[in-house]
């Protein structure tokens, strides 16, 4: 029987390359509900980014991606789908986030990936899926949905 790739990231894979890290996030994509958050979790260097890029490849999305630390969020268009980007490091609480209207931005169907979700940990809906990444002394980086 096949394992779906919830499954999948539920039991915890480990990726050994960006493209390897990149495929993988494509193959959650194209069964992500329209409207999906995602809640990416792990320290400097793990791969959030580079995950938000095979994302966005998926999509059909080919502008560059690029971590938004300093502007906070970018957006990215591919035909059908709004990849909506947030670098939540540098905001303190979610009443932050209100200020930057990233709601009026969220046009169905959309995905919206948070590196550093702790931050706003308040303001993740319901539904949330939280994806645990790291990285091994061997260079190997883990991923798991919590």
């Amino acid at each position: 029987m096949a394992t779906n790739i919830y499954d999948k990231l539920r039991a915890g894979v480990d990726t050994a390359s960006a493209e390897e890290m990149q495929e993988l996030a494509a193959e959650l994509a194209a069964v992500l509900p329209a409207d999906a958050v995602l809640a990416l979790h792990g320290d400097l260097g793990v791969g959030k980014t580079t995950f938000v890029q095979g994302l966005a490849r998926a999509f059909g999305i080919t502008e560059p991606v690029t971590s938004p630390t300093f502007t906070l969020y970018s957006l990215h268009r591919g035909p059908g789908r709004l990849l909506a980007h947030l670098d939540a490091y540098r905001l303190v609480n979610a009443a932050q986030l209100d200020s930057l209207m990233l709601e009026d931005f969220l046009v169905s169907p959309y995905c919206l990936a948070i590196e550093w979700p702790d931050n706003i940990a308040a303001w993740l809906p319901a539904g949330t899926l939280h994806l645990d990444l790291g990285i091994t002394a061997d260079g190997r980086h883990p991923i798991r949905l919590r």
